[in-house]
């Protein structure tokens, strides 16, 4: 892992769960973490209730775009964190892998959004205390 660590977002659409995870890391990181999303089947728009949900906490991700995952994007990144991709994400040894298990934004209205919103802080949380060394937290 490089002096800036590189993380990576992954879940189907790349239009909620992904999407909030990276604005979170963005806001807490700020630039010593490069943040990266994508998706699968990228969705053609971020999830409304995902930027709402986002926006409440002072986080603005209406500037995001639903990406397509690439080779090339997975191999470059240090931490790969999916979330419900399935086997379509592809696997290089020497990443760092994690799986966050959380329920899908999709279809649902705001109030079911913040819940998601956020555990995904928390763990974004737990994962920067363990990419950054405390001083430069």
């Amino acid at each position: 892992m490089s002096d800036k660590p590189s993380v990576l977002f992954v879940c189907v659409h790349n239009a909620g769960r992904s999407q909030m995870a990276a604005g979170w890391l963005r806001h807490l990181a700020g630039d010593r973490v490069e943040v990266r999303s994508a998706g699968s089947a990228p969705a053609d728009r971020i999830n409304p209730a995902a930027v709402e949900a986002m926006r409440e906490v002072g986080i603005d991700i209406t500037d995001q775009k639903p990406k397509l995952l690439g080779y090339d994007t997975v191999e470059s990144s240090d931490v790969v964190i999916t979330m419900g991709c399935g086997d379509v994400c592809p696997v290089f040894p020497g990443k760092r892998y994690e799986d966050w298990k959380l329920d899908d934004p999709a279809g649902r209205g705001v109030d079911a959004v913040r819940p998601i919103r956020d555990g995904i802080r928390a763990r974004v949380e737990e994962l920067l205390a363990g990419l950054l060394p405390a001083d430069r937290r």
